[in-house]
Protein backbone atom coordinates (compact mmCIF):
# COMPACT_ATOMS: atom_id res chain seq x y z
CA UNK A 1 0.00 0.00 0.00
CA UNK A 2 2.72 2.40 1.00
CA UNK A 3 6.03 2.45 0.11
CA UNK A 4 9.37 4.85 0.76
CA UNK A 5 12.35 3.97 -0.88
CA UNK A 6 15.44 5.96 0.08
CA UNK A 7 13.78 9.08 1.46
CA UNK A 8 15.16 12.08 2.31
CA UNK A 9 14.55 15.56 3.03
CA UNK A 10 13.26 18.41 4.86
CA UNK A 11 13.94 21.99 4.95
CA UNK A 12 15.83 24.83 3.15
CA UNK A 13 17.59 22.06 1.57
CA UNK A 14 18.68 20.21 4.54
CA UNK A 15 17.60 16.71 5.10
CA UNK A 16 15.95 16.33 8.22
CA UNK A 17 15.15 12.51 7.14
CA UNK A 18 17.63 10.63 5.63
CA UNK A 19 17.97 7.54 3.49
CA UNK A 20 14.61 6.35 4.52
CA UNK A 21 12.76 2.66 3.99
CA UNK A 22 10.02 1.01 4.45
CA UNK A 23 6.87 -0.69 3.76
CA UNK A 24 3.41 -0.54 5.42
CA UNK A 25 0.84 -3.12 4.61
CA UNK A 26 -3.13 -2.59 3.84
CA UNK A 27 -4.95 -2.80 6.88
CA UNK A 28 -1.98 -2.39 9.16
CA UNK A 29 -1.33 -0.18 11.79
CA UNK A 30 2.45 1.07 11.91
CA UNK A 31 3.48 3.59 14.53
CA UNK A 32 6.41 5.96 13.77
CA UNK A 33 8.87 6.87 17.56
CA UNK A 34 11.39 8.76 18.08
CA UNK A 35 12.58 11.53 20.43
CA UNK A 36 11.94 15.02 19.42
CA UNK A 37 13.83 16.10 16.58
CA UNK A 38 13.96 12.80 15.12
CA UNK A 39 11.86 13.60 12.17
CA UNK A 40 8.88 12.15 12.82
CA UNK A 41 6.45 14.74 11.99
CA UNK A 42 8.98 15.59 8.94
CA UNK A 43 8.50 12.02 7.40
CA UNK A 44 4.82 12.52 8.06
CA UNK A 45 4.69 15.73 5.93
CA UNK A 46 6.75 13.93 3.04
CA UNK A 47 4.07 11.18 2.87
CA UNK A 48 1.40 13.76 2.91
CA UNK A 49 2.83 15.43 0.04
CA UNK A 50 2.90 18.45 2.33
CA UNK A 51 6.31 18.77 2.06
CA UNK A 52 8.47 17.72 -0.89
CA UNK A 53 11.25 14.48 -0.66
CA UNK A 54 14.91 15.69 -1.97
CA UNK A 55 15.59 12.18 -2.70
CA UNK A 56 14.12 8.44 -3.56
CA UNK A 57 10.67 8.06 -3.62
CA UNK A 58 7.07 7.50 -2.47
CA UNK A 59 5.02 4.97 -3.81
CA UNK A 60 1.16 4.74 -2.72
CA UNK A 61 -0.36 2.03 -4.44
CA UNK A 62 2.69 1.51 -6.49
CA UNK A 63 2.36 4.91 -7.94
CA UNK A 64 5.04 7.50 -7.25
CA UNK A 65 3.43 10.67 -5.04
CA UNK A 66 4.47 13.36 -7.28
CA UNK A 67 2.11 11.86 -10.25
CA UNK A 68 -1.25 12.31 -8.04
CA UNK A 69 -2.61 15.34 -8.38
CA UNK A 70 -3.85 17.16 -5.20
CA UNK A 71 -7.56 16.25 -5.31
CA UNK A 72 -6.46 12.43 -6.21
CA UNK A 73 -3.73 12.11 -3.75
CA UNK A 74 -6.96 13.49 -0.66
CA UNK A 75 -8.71 10.13 -2.61
CA UNK A 76 -6.00 8.22 -1.53
CA UNK A 77 -3.95 9.83 1.98
CA UNK A 78 -6.09 11.44 5.23
CA UNK A 79 -4.32 12.88 7.59
CA UNK A 80 -5.25 13.68 11.76
CA UNK A 81 -3.83 16.18 12.82
CA UNK A 82 -3.44 17.69 16.88
CA UNK A 83 -6.22 19.69 16.74
CA UNK A 84 -6.07 21.80 19.43
CA UNK A 85 -8.60 25.13 18.88
CA UNK A 86 -10.41 26.02 15.37
CA UNK A 87 -11.16 29.41 14.23
CA UNK A 88 -14.54 28.50 12.52
CA UNK A 89 -17.53 27.74 14.26
CA UNK A 90 -19.07 25.40 12.33
CA UNK A 91 -21.37 22.56 13.37
CA UNK A 92 -20.11 19.20 13.72
CA UNK A 93 -21.65 17.88 10.34
CA UNK A 94 -20.41 20.88 8.40
CA UNK A 95 -17.16 20.12 9.79
CA UNK A 96 -17.33 16.50 8.78
CA UNK A 97 -18.56 17.00 5.49
CA UNK A 98 -15.34 19.13 4.44
CA UNK A 99 -13.72 15.75 4.01
CA UNK A 100 -16.01 15.24 1.11
CA UNK A 101 -13.90 17.95 -1.16
CA UNK A 102 -11.67 15.57 -2.94
CA UNK A 103 -14.70 13.36 -4.36
CA UNK A 104 -17.54 16.67 -5.40
CA UNK A 105 -17.48 17.27 -8.91
CA UNK A 106 -18.09 20.26 -10.84
CA UNK A 107 -16.85 23.83 -10.87
CA UNK A 108 -20.03 24.25 -8.20
CA UNK A 109 -18.70 21.34 -6.18
CA UNK A 110 -22.65 20.13 -6.08
CA UNK A 111 -23.57 17.78 -2.55
CA UNK A 112 -24.75 14.74 -3.74
CA UNK A 113 -26.90 11.98 -2.29
CA UNK A 114 -23.54 9.48 -1.87
CA UNK A 115 -21.72 12.40 0.02
CA UNK A 116 -24.47 12.86 2.34
CA UNK A 117 -24.56 9.23 3.06
CA UNK A 118 -20.81 8.94 3.49
CA UNK A 119 -20.69 11.85 5.90
CA UNK A 120 -23.93 10.23 7.77
CA UNK A 121 -22.03 6.74 7.96
CA UNK A 122 -18.57 7.85 9.14
CA UNK A 123 -20.06 10.11 11.90
CA UNK A 124 -22.36 6.84 13.00
CA UNK A 125 -19.36 4.79 12.69
CA UNK A 126 -17.14 7.23 15.49
CA UNK A 127 -20.15 8.15 17.28
CA UNK A 128 -20.64 11.59 16.86
CA UNK A 129 -24.03 11.51 14.66
CA UNK A 130 -26.51 12.02 17.67
CA UNK A 131 -24.84 15.63 18.19
CA UNK A 132 -24.20 16.23 13.82
CA UNK A 133 -25.95 19.99 14.53
CA UNK A 134 -24.25 20.94 17.35
CA UNK A 135 -21.69 24.12 17.14
CA UNK A 136 -18.17 21.83 17.47
CA UNK A 137 -16.66 24.54 19.55
CA UNK A 138 -18.88 23.68 22.40
CA UNK A 139 -17.53 19.68 22.13
CA UNK A 140 -15.08 18.31 24.59
CA UNK A 141 -11.83 18.00 23.66
CA UNK A 142 -12.34 13.91 22.96
CA UNK A 143 -15.37 14.94 21.17
CA UNK A 144 -13.52 17.17 18.70
CA UNK A 145 -11.13 14.79 17.86
CA UNK A 146 -13.33 11.87 16.83
CA UNK A 147 -15.36 14.83 14.51
CA UNK A 148 -12.19 15.16 13.06
CA UNK A 149 -11.48 11.64 12.79
CA UNK A 150 -15.19 11.16 11.00
CA UNK A 151 -13.67 14.48 8.72
CA UNK A 152 -11.03 12.25 7.32
CA UNK A 153 -12.61 9.26 7.11
CA UNK A 154 -15.33 11.23 4.76
CA UNK A 155 -12.34 11.25 2.23
CA UNK A 156 -12.58 7.21 1.94
CA UNK A 157 -9.25 7.10 2.46
CA UNK A 158 -6.60 3.99 1.95
CA UNK A 159 -4.54 5.62 4.18
CA UNK A 160 -4.83 7.11 7.07
CA UNK A 161 -1.87 9.80 8.89
CA UNK A 162 -2.03 10.39 12.49
CA UNK A 163 0.37 13.13 14.45
CA UNK A 164 -0.14 12.18 17.70
CA UNK A 165 -3.74 11.93 17.53
CA UNK A 166 -4.47 11.11 21.62
CA UNK A 167 -2.15 14.35 22.30
CA UNK A 168 -4.02 16.55 25.24
CA UNK A 169 -6.54 13.17 25.69
CA UNK A 170 -7.33 11.62 28.94
CA UNK A 171 -7.08 8.03 28.94
CA UNK A 172 -10.58 7.23 28.37
CA UNK A 173 -10.70 8.84 25.05
CA UNK A 174 -7.31 8.09 24.09
CA UNK A 175 -8.41 4.49 24.17
CA UNK A 176 -11.41 5.17 22.48
CA UNK A 177 -9.82 6.98 19.43
CA UNK A 178 -7.33 3.69 19.52
CA UNK A 179 -10.44 1.35 19.31
CA UNK A 180 -11.69 2.63 17.03
CA UNK A 181 -8.89 2.43 14.90
CA UNK A 182 -7.92 -0.54 15.30
CA UNK A 183 -11.79 -1.95 14.27
CA UNK A 184 -11.08 0.35 11.30
CA UNK A 185 -7.73 -1.23 10.14
CA UNK A 186 -9.49 -5.06 10.55
CA UNK A 187 -13.26 -4.41 9.32
CA UNK A 188 -12.39 -1.68 6.88
CA UNK A 189 -8.60 -2.58 5.44
CA UNK A 190 -7.97 1.15 6.82
CA UNK A 191 -3.96 1.30 6.56
CA UNK A 192 -3.14 3.73 9.52
CA UNK A 193 0.48 4.96 10.09
CA UNK A 194 0.70 6.83 13.15
CA UNK A 195 3.41 9.01 15.31
CA UNK A 196 3.40 8.37 18.92
CA UNK A 197 5.01 9.87 21.85
CA UNK A 198 3.64 7.24 24.23
CA UNK A 199 5.00 4.55 23.83
CA UNK A 200 3.29 2.36 25.59
CA UNK A 201 0.20 2.87 23.41
CA UNK A 202 2.05 2.56 20.61
CA UNK A 203 3.15 -1.14 22.10
CA UNK A 204 -0.33 -1.78 22.57
CA UNK A 205 -1.90 -1.23 19.09
CA UNK A 206 0.77 -1.44 16.43
CA UNK A 207 1.15 -4.14 14.67
CA UNK A 208 4.99 -2.74 14.00
CA UNK A 209 7.02 -0.20 14.87
CA UNK A 210 9.26 2.10 13.38
CA UNK A 211 12.06 3.92 15.44
CA UNK A 212 14.03 6.93 14.33
CA UNK A 213 16.79 8.50 15.33
CA UNK A 214 18.58 11.88 14.27
CA UNK A 215 16.49 11.21 10.76
CA UNK A 216 17.26 7.80 10.12
CA UNK A 217 16.03 4.35 10.88
CA UNK A 218 17.30 2.24 14.18
CA UNK A 219 14.80 -0.17 13.98
CA UNK A 220 11.49 -1.33 11.92
CA UNK A 221 10.03 -4.26 14.14
CA UNK A 222 7.39 -5.73 16.16
CA UNK A 223 6.50 -4.11 18.96
CA UNK A 224 8.63 -6.49 21.04
CA UNK A 225 12.00 -6.23 19.56
CA UNK A 226 11.59 -2.05 18.95
CA UNK A 227 10.68 -1.33 22.97
CA UNK A 228 13.64 -3.27 24.08
CA UNK A 229 14.96 -1.48 27.47
CA UNK A 230 18.61 -1.26 26.38
CA UNK A 231 17.80 0.40 22.69
CA UNK A 232 14.86 2.76 24.84
CA UNK A 233 17.26 3.88 26.67
CA UNK A 234 19.92 4.35 24.34
CA UNK A 235 17.56 6.02 21.45
CA UNK A 236 15.83 8.34 24.56
CA UNK A 237 18.66 8.95 26.56
CA UNK A 238 16.62 8.01 30.03
CA UNK A 239 16.45 5.34 32.55
CA UNK A 240 13.71 3.53 31.69
CA UNK A 241 12.33 -0.39 32.45
CA UNK A 242 10.48 -2.73 30.26
CA UNK A 243 7.53 -4.83 32.37
CA UNK A 244 5.09 -7.29 30.20
CA UNK A 245 1.38 -5.65 30.05
CA UNK A 246 -0.62 -7.55 32.34
CA UNK A 247 -3.27 -9.10 30.41
CA UNK A 248 -2.07 -8.52 26.52
CA UNK A 249 1.37 -9.85 24.95
CA UNK A 250 2.28 -6.52 24.97
CA UNK A 251 5.73 -4.65 26.12
CA UNK A 252 5.22 -1.79 28.49
CA UNK A 253 7.94 1.04 29.49
CA UNK A 254 8.23 2.86 32.84
CA UNK A 255 10.34 6.21 33.34
CA UNK A 256 13.08 5.55 36.49
CA UNK A 257 13.02 8.87 37.72
CA UNK A 258 16.04 10.06 39.21
CA UNK A 259 14.59 10.48 42.77
CA UNK A 260 13.37 7.11 42.77
CA UNK A 261 12.88 5.68 46.71
CA UNK A 262 15.60 3.65 46.93
CA UNK A 263 15.15 2.14 50.52
CA UNK A 264 18.13 2.19 52.69
CA UNK A 265 19.34 -1.11 53.62
CA UNK A 266 17.19 -1.97 56.66
CA UNK A 267 16.29 -5.23 58.70
CA UNK A 268 13.50 -7.01 58.70
CA UNK A 269 13.04 -8.87 62.09
CA UNK A 270 10.74 -9.67 65.09
CA UNK A 271 10.82 -6.96 66.99
CA UNK A 272 8.75 -5.81 63.75
CA UNK A 273 6.30 -8.47 64.74
CA UNK A 274 2.85 -8.47 66.57
CA UNK A 275 0.82 -11.56 67.28
CA UNK A 276 -2.51 -11.63 69.31
CA UNK A 277 -4.71 -14.41 69.07
CA UNK A 278 -6.57 -12.62 66.23
CA UNK A 279 -4.23 -10.87 64.10
CA UNK A 280 -0.13 -11.52 63.50
CA UNK A 281 0.91 -8.13 62.24
CA UNK A 282 4.20 -6.96 60.46
CA UNK A 283 4.72 -3.39 59.90
CA UNK A 284 7.79 -2.42 57.60
CA UNK A 285 9.00 1.18 57.84
CA UNK A 286 9.50 0.76 53.99
CA UNK A 287 7.82 -0.30 51.21
CA UNK A 288 8.39 -3.68 50.03
CA UNK A 289 8.38 -5.25 46.71
CA UNK A 290 6.25 -8.77 47.06
CA UNK A 291 5.09 -11.59 45.53
CA UNK A 292 2.37 -13.44 47.43
CA UNK A 293 -0.66 -15.59 47.25
CA UNK A 294 -2.36 -13.94 50.03
CA UNK A 295 -6.10 -12.96 50.02
CA UNK A 296 -5.26 -8.97 49.42
CA UNK A 297 -2.03 -8.15 47.66
CA UNK A 298 -1.59 -11.04 45.50
CA UNK A 299 0.33 -11.52 42.80
CA UNK A 300 3.50 -8.86 42.63
CA UNK A 301 3.53 -5.37 44.26
CA UNK A 302 4.58 -3.31 47.03
CA UNK A 303 3.74 -3.37 50.66
CA UNK A 304 4.67 -2.61 54.21
CA UNK A 305 2.00 -4.10 55.96
CA UNK A 306 1.41 -7.57 56.53
CA UNK A 307 -1.62 -9.53 58.10
CA UNK A 308 -2.51 -13.30 58.81
CA UNK A 309 -5.67 -12.95 60.27
CA UNK A 310 -7.15 -15.78 62.63
CA UNK A 311 -10.73 -16.86 61.04
CA UNK A 312 -13.09 -19.88 62.06
CA UNK A 313 -12.40 -23.44 60.70
CA UNK A 314 -15.77 -22.89 59.19
CA UNK A 315 -15.73 -19.41 57.77
CA UNK A 316 -17.22 -19.20 54.68
CA UNK A 317 -17.55 -15.58 52.67
CA UNK A 318 -19.42 -15.46 48.65
CA UNK A 319 -16.33 -12.54 48.50
CA UNK A 320 -13.44 -13.17 50.51
CA UNK A 321 -11.46 -10.43 49.09
CA UNK A 322 -14.18 -7.77 50.07
CA UNK A 323 -14.89 -9.06 53.23
CA UNK A 324 -10.65 -9.23 54.13
CA UNK A 325 -10.53 -5.72 52.76
CA UNK A 326 -13.36 -4.77 54.90
CA UNK A 327 -11.55 -6.13 57.91
CA UNK A 328 -8.41 -4.98 57.37
CA UNK A 329 -10.12 -1.11 57.18
CA UNK A 330 -11.91 -2.08 60.46
CA UNK A 331 -8.46 -2.56 62.13
CA UNK A 332 -6.90 0.91 60.56
CA UNK A 333 -4.95 -0.98 57.90
CA UNK A 334 -5.25 0.44 53.92
CA UNK A 335 -5.47 -2.73 52.22
CA UNK A 336 -3.58 -1.14 49.08
CA UNK A 337 -0.54 -1.20 51.53
CA UNK A 338 -1.38 -4.56 52.50
CA UNK A 339 -0.78 -8.49 52.10
CA UNK A 340 -3.43 -9.81 54.15
CA UNK A 341 -3.79 -14.04 54.81
CA UNK A 342 -6.59 -16.17 56.77
CA UNK A 343 -5.59 -19.01 58.63
CA UNK A 344 -8.04 -21.33 60.88
CA UNK A 345 -5.11 -22.36 62.96
CA UNK A 346 -3.87 -20.60 66.48
CA UNK A 347 -2.38 -17.73 65.93
CA UNK A 348 -0.19 -18.19 69.40
CA UNK A 349 1.92 -21.26 67.52
CA UNK A 350 3.42 -19.17 65.35
CA UNK A 351 7.07 -20.35 64.98
CA UNK A 352 9.67 -17.70 63.38
CA UNK A 353 13.81 -16.91 63.15
CA UNK A 354 15.60 -14.83 61.65
CA UNK A 355 19.04 -16.22 59.92
CA UNK A 356 22.11 -14.26 59.12
CA UNK A 357 23.97 -14.71 55.80
CA UNK A 358 26.55 -12.92 54.06
CA UNK A 359 25.75 -9.59 53.15
CA UNK A 360 22.09 -10.35 53.59
CA UNK A 361 19.72 -11.49 55.76
CA UNK A 362 15.90 -13.29 55.70
CA UNK A 363 12.77 -13.44 58.61
CA UNK A 364 10.69 -16.78 58.17
CA UNK A 365 7.49 -16.86 60.24
CA UNK A 366 4.89 -19.69 59.44
CA UNK A 367 1.86 -20.51 60.96
CA UNK A 368 0.70 -24.38 60.31
CA UNK A 369 -1.38 -27.04 60.97
CA UNK A 370 -2.24 -30.50 58.96
CA UNK A 371 -6.03 -30.69 58.93
CA UNK A 372 -6.28 -30.46 55.39
CA UNK A 373 -3.06 -31.89 54.53
CA UNK A 374 -3.17 -32.91 50.94
CA UNK A 375 -0.48 -35.59 48.38
CA UNK A 376 -0.19 -33.47 45.65
CA UNK A 377 0.19 -36.57 43.48
CA UNK A 378 -3.47 -38.26 44.88
CA UNK A 379 -5.47 -34.75 44.46
CA UNK A 380 -8.09 -35.98 42.27
CA UNK A 381 -9.48 -38.04 45.35
CA UNK A 382 -10.32 -35.09 47.16
CA UNK A 383 -13.03 -32.64 46.23
CA UNK A 384 -12.93 -29.04 45.74
CA UNK A 385 -13.95 -27.07 48.41
CA UNK A 386 -12.05 -23.59 49.64
CA UNK A 387 -11.07 -23.28 53.43
CA UNK A 388 -8.96 -21.09 55.64
CA UNK A 389 -5.57 -21.44 54.12
CA UNK A 390 -3.52 -23.50 56.95
CA UNK A 391 0.15 -23.33 56.38
CA UNK A 392 0.91 -19.79 55.58
CA UNK A 393 4.37 -19.28 54.82
CA UNK A 394 6.32 -15.51 55.18
CA UNK A 395 10.24 -14.71 53.74
CA UNK A 396 11.33 -11.52 54.66
CA UNK A 397 14.66 -11.10 52.65
CA UNK A 398 17.05 -8.20 53.94
CA UNK A 399 18.95 -7.78 50.39
CA UNK A 400 17.97 -7.37 46.51
CA UNK A 401 16.11 -9.63 44.73
CA UNK A 402 15.64 -9.95 40.81
CA UNK A 403 12.50 -11.27 39.07
CA UNK A 404 13.88 -15.00 39.25
CA UNK A 405 15.22 -15.04 42.86
CA UNK A 406 11.26 -14.12 43.50
CA UNK A 407 10.30 -17.28 41.70
CA UNK A 408 12.93 -19.33 43.09
CA UNK A 409 12.66 -17.99 46.68
CA UNK A 410 8.88 -20.24 45.96
CA UNK A 411 9.95 -23.08 44.54
CA UNK A 412 12.59 -23.53 47.31
CA UNK A 413 10.14 -22.93 50.43
CA UNK A 414 8.08 -25.03 48.57
CA UNK A 415 10.24 -27.69 48.62
CA UNK A 416 11.32 -27.68 52.29
CA UNK A 417 7.60 -27.29 53.45
CA UNK A 418 7.21 -30.42 52.02
CA UNK A 419 10.41 -31.90 52.81
CA UNK A 420 9.28 -31.29 56.64
CA UNK A 421 6.00 -32.35 55.65
CA UNK A 422 7.75 -35.98 55.32
CA UNK A 423 10.10 -35.92 57.73
CA UNK A 424 6.70 -35.50 60.02
CA UNK A 425 4.98 -38.35 58.37
CA UNK A 426 2.01 -36.24 58.11
CA UNK A 427 -0.32 -38.56 56.04
CA UNK A 428 -3.59 -37.51 53.72
CA UNK A 429 -6.18 -39.03 55.95
CA UNK A 430 -7.66 -39.55 52.29
CA UNK A 431 -5.06 -41.58 50.51
CA UNK A 432 -2.95 -42.63 53.44
CA UNK A 433 0.03 -41.62 51.53
CA UNK A 434 2.35 -38.76 52.95
CA UNK A 435 1.21 -35.17 52.76
CA UNK A 436 3.28 -32.60 50.53
CA UNK A 437 1.44 -29.47 52.00
CA UNK A 438 -2.30 -28.61 52.72
CA UNK A 439 -4.97 -27.48 50.19
CA UNK A 440 -5.02 -23.75 50.65
CA UNK A 441 -1.70 -22.75 51.61
CA UNK A 442 -0.20 -19.54 51.47
CA UNK A 443 3.02 -17.82 50.95
CA UNK A 444 5.08 -14.22 50.40
CA UNK A 445 8.02 -13.59 49.97
CA UNK A 446 8.91 -9.36 50.68
CA UNK A 447 12.37 -7.99 49.72
CA UNK A 448 13.68 -4.69 50.93
CA UNK A 449 15.81 -4.42 47.70
CA UNK A 450 18.29 -2.76 49.27
CA UNK A 451 21.53 -4.27 50.64
CA UNK A 452 22.63 -7.30 48.51
CA UNK A 453 21.82 -7.89 45.36
CA UNK A 454 20.69 -12.15 45.30
CA UNK A 455 20.14 -13.40 41.52
CA UNK A 456 19.28 -16.37 42.20
CA UNK A 457 17.25 -18.41 45.22
CA UNK A 458 17.44 -21.65 44.53
CA UNK A 459 18.59 -24.97 46.71
CA UNK A 460 22.32 -24.47 46.89
CA UNK A 461 22.58 -20.47 46.61
CA UNK A 462 23.15 -18.22 49.19
CA UNK A 463 19.62 -17.23 49.68
CA UNK A 464 18.24 -20.64 48.78
CA UNK A 465 20.03 -21.87 51.91
CA UNK A 466 19.19 -19.81 54.34
CA UNK A 467 15.31 -19.76 53.22
CA UNK A 468 15.19 -23.67 53.19
CA UNK A 469 16.86 -23.92 56.36
CA UNK A 470 14.47 -21.66 58.10
CA UNK A 471 11.35 -22.24 56.05
CA UNK A 472 11.62 -26.02 57.00
CA UNK A 473 12.61 -25.64 60.81
CA UNK A 474 9.77 -23.02 60.91
CA UNK A 475 7.23 -25.41 59.20
CA UNK A 476 8.54 -28.23 61.15
CA UNK A 477 8.29 -26.79 64.68
CA UNK A 478 4.62 -25.30 63.42
CA UNK A 479 3.45 -28.30 62.72
CA UNK A 480 4.38 -30.16 66.00
CA UNK A 481 2.77 -27.08 67.82
CA UNK A 482 -0.55 -27.60 66.47
CA UNK A 483 -0.46 -31.43 66.76
CA UNK A 484 0.42 -31.13 70.39
CA UNK A 485 -2.27 -28.59 70.65
CA UNK A 486 -4.72 -31.37 68.92
CA UNK A 487 -3.80 -34.06 70.88
CA UNK A 488 -4.19 -32.29 73.99
CA UNK A 489 -7.69 -31.42 72.89
CA UNK A 490 -8.43 -35.44 73.30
Amino acid sequence: MLNLKHVSGGYSGENVVKDVSFAVEKGELFGILGPNGSGKTTLLKMISGVLPIQSGEILIGGKKLQDYSQKQLAQKVAVLSQHSAESFSYTVKETVALGRYAHQKGIFQTWSKQDEAVVQRVMEQVGVGAFQDKNIQALSGGEKQRVFLAQALAQEPEILLLDEPTNHLDLSYQKELLDLLIHWTTENKLTVISIFHDLNLAGLYCSRLLLLEKGTIHIQHVPAEVLKEERIREVYQTSIQQQPHPTVAAPQMVLLPDFQRKNSPIEINESMLSVTPELITLKSPVYLRTMSSGVIGSGTGWHRTFVNRHVDKNYNCSDPIQEMAGFLRSKGYEPADTVGMMTAVYLEDVVFKGIAGEGFSIFVAVTAGVGNAIDVSQSEAHTYRLVPGTINTWIFVNGELTDAAFIQSIMTATEAKAKAMTDLKVADTMTGTIATGTSTDSILVAAAQAGRKLDFAGTITPLGKLIGKGVYECTSAAIQKSLKRKSLCF
